[in-house]
């Protein structure tokens, strides 16, 4: 995909986070270490469930890819938050702020289509346990994935084809630390409406589309559960999918809040960004190996595994 010609601007300004030094200082061990620990945890958790044969089922097969997209998610904007954090002059191409709205687009819908899935998968085992292993087939799981990842590809590539045909030919000052499309529709000095137009029914389908999924299998979910005579039953449903439904919970809550406020650059827009494209993408893996006993237990018989595997090293060394 090429630019074309028609764009005064070469570069734009990230104006980040802070403008103090000092603060930027705090700020960049604080990202580092966030980041550091986002990959830590989504890698641990993808070799966790590929190493443990009792998590290869449905759920933990969402649950990987829902791993490997949080890396992907925050490896999108998190380089170059730190990058500039450093530097004097906070300054990124028209054409690598164009890579990071495709980057940011694609991987957050892939998100949001595949907690739908993760959802359905939910109402599946809870409602129609004893038709799981039946309805949850590889081929559907493996419609289900790919198909979040194509539709996903395929919106992330109109919507940044239509803005890399916009003119940017007034101020180039991003109030934010990553290139988002609302952002960049403020700074164009052409008619958006169709960018708008297209963004808007992206929103629709991935955002407001993917939540009512979610909230449809999960009103179908808590009917069953309610309707289950024992309270220690009901407790063991309802904790099958209490994981599922707090990244739900974050996910779709800080990234409402996120696109729902004017883009200003105001402290609240960038708190709620962070929150959304810093945090979740840390606190999904722990959520997960925190509040699921199988993720637990699986992970002390991987370490259980690997460290026998070193002690049998060294003591051939």
């Amino acid at each position: 995909m090429a630019l074309g010609n028609h764009s005064t601007i070469l570069e734009f300004i990230l104006l980040g986070l802070s403008a103090d030094p000092h603060v930027q200082g705090l700020l960049f061990v604080l990202f580092l270490g966030i980041y550091i620990l986002t990959l830590m945890g989504n890698l641990l958790m993808l070799l966790v469930i590929r190493a443990d044969a009792q998590l290869h089922t449905p759920m933990y097969f969402f649950l990987s890819h829902l791993s490997f997209l949080d890396f992907c998610f925050s490896s999108a904007t998190v380089p170059k938050l730190l990058e500039n954090l450093l530097s004097q002059r906070k300054a990124i191409s028209v054409e690598g702020c164009m890579a990071q709205v495709f980057f940011v687009f694609e991987s957050g819908a892939t998100e949001a289509s595949l907690l739908s899935a993760m959802a359905y998968d939910r109402y599946v085992a809870i409602c129609h346990p004893l038709r799981y292993g039946q309805i949850m087939s590889n081929q559907l799981c493996n419609r289900l994935l790919w198909g979040s990842w194509g539709l996903s590809f395929l919106n992330a590539f109109i919507n940044t084809l239509l803005a890399m045909n916009l003119d940017f030919c007034g101020d180039d000052f991003i109030p934010h630390y990553s290139c988002e499309l609302p952002s960049l529709f403020s700074l164009s000095c052409s008619d958006i409406s169709t960018s708008v137009t297209v963004l808007f029914c992206s929103g629709l389908m991935h955002g407001i589309g993917t939540c009512f999924l979610i909230v449809y299998s999960y009103a179908l979910i808590f009917s069953t559960i309610l309707s289950i005579s024992s309270s220690l039953g009901r407790r063991k449903a309802f904790s099958t999918c209490s994981s599922h439904l707090t990244v739900v919970l974050l996910f779709y809550g800080s990234g409402f809040l996120r696109y729902l406020l004017p883009v200003s650059g105001s402290l609240l827009e960038l708190i709620f960004s962070v929150q959304y494209s810093v945090i979740t993408p840390l606190v999904n893996p722990l959520i997960y190996s925190l509040k699921n006993n199988q993720v637990k237990a699986a992970l002390r018989r991987t370490l259980k595994k690997y460290l026998q595997y070193i002690r049998q090293l060294a003591s051939v060394g």
